[in-house]
């Protein structure tokens, strides 16, 4: 092999037994006394080394990236993030001893910025999100480097049939459970690669369990999911981080989804920090906004006299977002009053009382 094959080859054994040494992330039960004959989980993606589910992500795009012949040991890495694929990327990319710069919007978490920059990654904060994707093309050529993309290649870099993949492990882990295929798995969108992972695998393995996505305020994704139309656009972020875009991404396949939810940032937030005390640990905003829609899927099911269970993600930590979602402070900044979504929460898991969000189904 010429010495580029023989690093790529290199690199692609280190990222393997990295793999190779990591454990499962956990599949905790959730237990909702309003719902007796529902069983829910709750797919633990914080347990990652790099603390969320983009380190899936990350670790297939670097192998992706690598067999394309794409990176190679000059390379500098870049990748357009909110935050947790940086921190993961960045991850990778001190394994493989290559620098790395993250395009972040300028709100993003000080957390975040601290984690990528604890993995010797450099951010490059932008103040308008909606040239992130620019910023990392104009990065790449100027470094000679690599965008690794994201948005682009999330559905394409993950093996959607096989391999230990997030629909895979969650299938497994279900297998001694009273209800082992799940009626429904509830995920949300940033790059859309998680959903097409979760939708093609579903399909592929002949289960009947549907798919379920949920999208925050300010997000394209539920209003181009209703209409089919991808040219939709809007000009403010998500405050809901790691999830929602201002458009419709590449990765987003809206054909492996059943139905959409569209969430409230106050009900997500507020479903954040309920479940945070429920689970005696903070847990990040998007796990709020999936719990909201696995919620208004346990009513349906509650009204129609049906069982099962239903499986969602808790996406990452909820230390990352001490400064936004547990800041009253910061809530207050932005007009948002939890105080009645947190009433209501007690009583919808309490007592089985009824959600009203809007909703779309497939066809």
């Amino acid at each position: 092999m010429t010495d580029s094959r023989t690093w790529v080859a290199r690199a692609i054994r280190t990222i393997e037994a990295d793999f190779n040494r990591s454990a499962d992330t956990h599949l905790i039960p959730l237990d909702l006394p309003g719902f007796p004959d529902i069983d829910f989980y709750l797919k633990d993606e914080s347990s990652h080394p790099t603390g969320s589910l983009k380190h899936r992500l990350a670790r297939s795009l670097f192998l992706y990236s690598l067999a394309n012949g794409w990176i190679n040991a000059t390379s500098t890495v870049i990748e357009a993030s909110s935050g947790s694929t940086a921190i993961s990327e960045a991850y990778f990319a001190r394994l493989l001893g290559l620098p790395f710069i993250a395009v972040m919007p300028a709100c993003t978490s000080p957390e975040k910025i601290a984690a990528i920059t604890f993995y010797g990654g450099r951010c490059h904060l932008v103040d308008d999100p909606t040239t992130l994707h620019s910023e990392s093309l104009r990065l790449a050529a100027e470094t000679g480097g690599h965008f690794m993309d994201q948005f682009t290649y999330a559905e394409r870099a993950t093996d959607w049939r096989a391999n230990n993949n997030i629909a895979e492990s969650i299938f497994a882990q279900m297998a001694l459970e009273p209800h082992p295929i799940p009626q429904w798995i509830v995920a949300s969108c940033g790059t859309g690669g998680t959903s097409a992972t979760l939708g093609r695998y579903v399909r592929y393995r002949r289960h009947s369990t549907k798919i379920a996505c949920v999208d925050p305020d300010n997000s394209v994704f539920f209003d181009a999911f209703c209409s089919k139309d991808r040219s939709l656009s809007l000009h403010c972020g998500s405050l809901i981080e790691g999830i929602g875009r201002p458009k419709v991404e590449a990765s987003f396949i809206s054909s492996v989804i059943d139905s959409m939810f569209q969430v409230p940032d106050a009900l997500s937030i507020a479903a954040t920090r309920w479940l945070a005390e429920k689970l005696g640990r903070r847990v990040g905003g998007s796990t709020g906004c999936n719990l909201a829609g696995v919620l208004a899927l346990a009513l349906e099911m509650k009204a129609a006299g049906q069982k099962g269970s239903i499986v969602t993600l808790l996406c990452d930590s909820g230390e990352r977002y001490a400064h936004s979602c547990y800041n009253d402070a910061w809530l207050a900044e932005r007009g948002i009053d939890i105080a009645p979504w947190l009433e209501q929460l007690k009583g919808i898991t309490e007592r089985g009382e009824k959600l009203s969000l809007r909703r779309a189904d497939q066809g």
